[in-house]
């Protein structure tokens, strides 16, 4: 590590299937690694790996974004989709490390969203974008995340929630099936049962059920079927089921300053979004449609998003 700063900063983005873990010199990533959560026992062992031929003395400041609600004295979280809990007092006596800040996954990435370049981002929909508004981060992953951002003082005031546990509310016959078939296996039907990986994976086999098929495909091999295939069908649904829960969200918050879309599916599948479902169900708000279709819509590409925004947001601190 020659010729760097004083301040090394360690960042982690702790999702419920992946880690990631970075070592930023002021916002430049100097090294990164990634750590699939499933083969590992708990986030201890998880880290042990992550900072494994790093020069911990070095770390002067460390922040991990955590998929799961932080406590409210701001020094543990359980991660919401793994039996797993994040002690930052445990690890920094274990590690050697400095104070842990410990933020929501999204707080994180809505800090990455809103200050990403453009060549970091794809735009679905321009509407009219008001510098002094609200932004809305939301993201399919593993689970279902969202985050409000405000501009304050020049800076960002960023307000993590957990809106991916709101009741779904179907649109129409087919939506209604869906939740009934949801209901049966889960009780209480959220929006992240169907915007989500896992969510993605359930209306797959709720259409080849339709179908009389057999389900064949892997969530990967999703961006490439056909639109009259059984996949494809369910790629449709999904999205016009996530463009419905990313309007509704903002129709509570009024985003004209943005709204980003951050998380894998949604990357994954960017040809079907461009294709308008998505937008179409977004802006389908009756007589609210024109206030929708006001609102800047992005898909942020930036695979670290989450990582890079939990180094702004402890230097942010200092």
């Amino acid at each position: 590590m020659s010729e760097q700063s004083a301040v090394m900063t360690l960042a982690g983005d702790i999702g419920g299937t992946k880690s990631l873990f970075g070592i930023f010199d002021g916002a430049r990533c100097i090294a990164q690694r990634r750590l699939a959560n499933a083969d590992f026992s708990s986030f201890a062992e998880v880290l042990a790996a992550g900072l494994a031929e790093w020069d911990t003395h070095r770390i002067a400041r460390a922040c991990l974004a955590v998929a799961g609600p932080i406590a409210d004295d701001g020094r543990s979280a359980k991660i919401t989709n793994l039996p797993w809990w994040v002690d930052a007092p445990a690890l920094e006596a274990q590690f050697g490390l400095p104070p842990i800040t410990l933020v929501n996954d999204f707080a994180a990435a809505a800090m990455g969203a809103v200050s990403s370049e453009t060549a970091q981002r794809v735009t679905l929909q321009e509407g009219r974008a008001l510098a002094s508004a609200p932004q809305l981060v939301v993201g399919a992953g593993t689970g279902l995340g969202m985050a409000i951002v405000l501009p304050q003082d020049k800076r960002w005031r960023i307000l993590p929630g957990e809106g991916g546990h709101i009741a779904f509310a179907p649109a129409d016959g087919e939506q209604v099936l869906l939740w009934q078939a949801l209901h049966a296996e889960f009780g209480r039907v959220t929006w992240e049962r169907v915007v989500s990986g896992p969510g993605l994976e359930f209306i797959y086999r709720f259409i080849c059920e339709i179908d009389g098929q057999k389900p064949i495909l892997s969530i990967e091999s999703f961006a490439d079927a056909p639109l009259d295939s059984s996949a494809g069908r369910a790629v449709a649904l999904f999205l016009r089921c996530y463009g419905a829960y990313a309007g509704d969200m903002s129709m509570a918050v009024l985003p004209r300053g943005g709204v980003h879309l951050a998380g894998g599916v949604a990357t994954k599948l960017l040809p079907q979004l461009r294709q308008g479902g998505f937008v179409g169900s977004f802006n389908a708000k009756a007589e609210h449609a024109q206030i929708a279709a006001q609102m800047p819509i992005h898909v942020c590409t930036d695979p670290a998003l989450g990582l890079r925004g939990a180094a702004l947001l402890v230097a942010a601190e200092h």
